[in-house]
């Protein structure tokens, strides 16, 4: 059990640890040419279930890596990711925040699921314990992990952060910062690391340097990178806000931030 989960969310976690070791099952299992193992694996959250993917390292002990999706749920972007970190020795759960076999296929939609957790963050945090607890089954200490995410998995980066749960590090690729009502940073035990474009039209530059201002006041531990010219989802590779000099530079501060805290 991870009793610092219970700080998650308002409701015993207890129960999620129960439901989650009933739900978790292997379904499907593959090798890539680096030598890692990945499988899909379900967990349950409030009678509901989840698919996450997973892609394991081939390294005894490899560091735990939680990985939240973007507003248009689990897709190859995210398992692409997930493996690319896997062949770099880390061990991956890429979440899926939305329910098993709900993919979102419309702006409206994502606008819908997405808000549907802004709109309840006790919610988000209870998926968040679901997700931590899977990790955990598949042998991993989640306390000592990263927790990742992209524009929405951002966010819900920060939300994790926020909570109080243990954790080496919250990183957000060009998430959103804002800070819902009664929430501070004064629980965060991880530093924070920060990637953000210059040009995102959807979360401005004003907001990128409060949160740095509201960080420093926390005195918590953090970095943040901004690169010019780069727009929002600049990381999205196959898109047309793809921005390589960006991606390129992020993912290997990332990799550099990464070896550094499980060095």
């Amino acid at each position: 059990m991870l009793p610092t989960l219970s700080s998650l969310t308002k409701k015993p976690y207890h129960s999620l640890l129960v439901g989650a070791s009933m739900g978790l099952m292997a379904l499907t299992f593959s090798q890539t040419a680096a030598a890692i193992t990945t499988k899909n694996v379900t967990y349950t959250v409030d009678d509901k279930a989840y698919e996450g993917y997973y892609a394991k390292a081939d390294k005894p002990n490899a560091p735990f890596i939680l990985l939240i999706h973007d507003w248009d749920g689990l897709t190859d972007y995210e398992r692409k990711r997930a493996d690319m970190l896997a062949a770099e020795g880390y061990n991956v759960l890429a979440a899926d925040m939305f329910g098993q076999g709900v993919r979102p296929t419309s702006i409206e939609e994502n606008k819908r699921l997405t808000g549907e957790l802004y709109d309840d963050r006790n919610k988000m945090r209870r998926i968040l314990a679901g997700a931590l607890t899977a990790g955990q089954l598949q042998g991993n200490d989640v306390r000592k992990g990263t927790t990742m995410g992209y524009c929405f998995g951002g966010t819900v980066a920060l939300e994790l952060a926020r909570s109080g749960f243990e954790q080496k590090a919250f990183v957000p690729f060009h998430g959103a910062f804002d800070i819902p009502t009664g929430q501070s940073y004064d629980k965060t035990t991880g530093e924070i690391l920060v990637f953000h474009g210059s040009a995102d039209e959807s979360v401005s530059l004003e907001s990128f340097v409060t949160l740095g201002k509201t960080l420093e006041a926390a005195k918590i531990p953090h970095e943040m990178v901004t690169y010019s010219g780069a727009p929002h989802a600049f990381s999205v590779f196959g898109s047309d806000r793809y921005d390589a000099r960006a991606d390129e530079r992020s993912w290997k501060r990332y990799l550099d931030f990464l070896a550094e805290e499980y060095k």
